[in-house]
């Protein structure tokens, strides 16, 4: 018997939460549908699913998905070699004629069997196959799946709240469109990205701020660099800059770019933003 408790997502300490995307949650949690989260690496997708379980004080259980994961594995899996060496030796206090005694949950099926309503994330579904993709929608639709083995169905005792990420790596299909709510989180403006500063670096100087941020996106729109440095890297730069004690504003004002290797991760891109970085020494 599945049970619902009215929530509402309202955000969380250390997320910046915009009207439109409160709203979609809230809706996705209302009408108990997946809530499908598309956008650029670093726009807190990922990080969403862990606001909500922190918001609403739930555990959060997370798949990550993998191009070779078959749809079975993210619900349980049968550990018919722990039973044949428990068998050979006998120094097990399980019953090895029990095969329910080696059937451990994945992920989905850790959802589904907890004793309280949990937050699923489901990460980077664009990993899988689109038969994963639509065979794992008619599992969190009917909220139930069968363990071959034991002969025995798994209903959901909680619906678990969903949130599935993709980085649009892979086309996916109609049908799993069709059974998601959609929002897709766009890199946060200059604005946005103050106030997200401002909760990871309380106490950090406006004029550092400032100059930071303006660093920051003149950086992101520097022509020949493959793979843009995202709000994961930005903040971790400025935690860089700050802990470096030879770091000056003045570098930041002149054009000098410090530990450029937090901001890039790719070789090709360092490479471009040096010979930038370097025409203002």
């Amino acid at each position: 018997m599945l049970q619902d408790n009215v929530c509402r997502f309202r955000g969380a300490s250390r997320y910046i939460l915009d009207e439109e995307l409160a709203e979609i949650v809230n809706v996705s949690i209302a009408l108990e549908m997946p809530l499908l989260l598309k956008g650029e690496p670093g726009t807190g997708k990922t990080m969403l699913a862990y606001a909500i379980a922190e918001s609403l004080n739930m555990p959060l259980i997370v798949l990550n998905v993998k191009s070779s994961m078959k749809l079975v594995d993210a619900l349980y899996q049968y550990d018919t070699l722990t039973r044949l060496n428990d068998s050979r030796f006998g120094d097990s206090s399980r019953d090895v004629s029990n095969i329910e005694e080696y059937i451990r949950m994945g992920k989905i099926g850790q959802a589904f069997v907890s004793d309280t309503r949990t937050v699923l994330l489901i990460d980077e579904i664009d990993k899988a196959d689109t038969d994963f993709q639509d065979d794992m929608l008619d599992v969190l639709d009917q909220m139930e799946f069968d363990i071959i083995e034991i002969d025995k169905t798994i209903s959901a005792k909680y619906r678990p709240i969903i949130i599935i990420t993709s980085n649009a790596k892979k086309d996916l299909s109609d049908p799993f469109l069709g059974r998601c709510n959609f929002h897709h989180i766009a890199f946060p403006d200059e604005d946005t990205m103050r106030m997200i500063v401002g909760v990871h670096f309380p106490d950090l100087e406006l004029e550092t701020k400032d100059a930071c941020i303006k660093t920051f996106y003149s950086l992101r729109k520097m022509d020949g660099i493959e793979k843009k440095p995202a709000t994961r890297e930005f903040i971790n730069w400025i935690r860089a800059l700050r802990a470096d004690p030879d770091f000056k504003l003045s570098l930041l004002n002149q054009g000098e770019v410090p530990c450029l290797g937090v901001l890039y991760k790719k070789s090709s891109d360092i490479r471009v933003a040096s010979e930038i970085n370097s025409r203002h020494r």
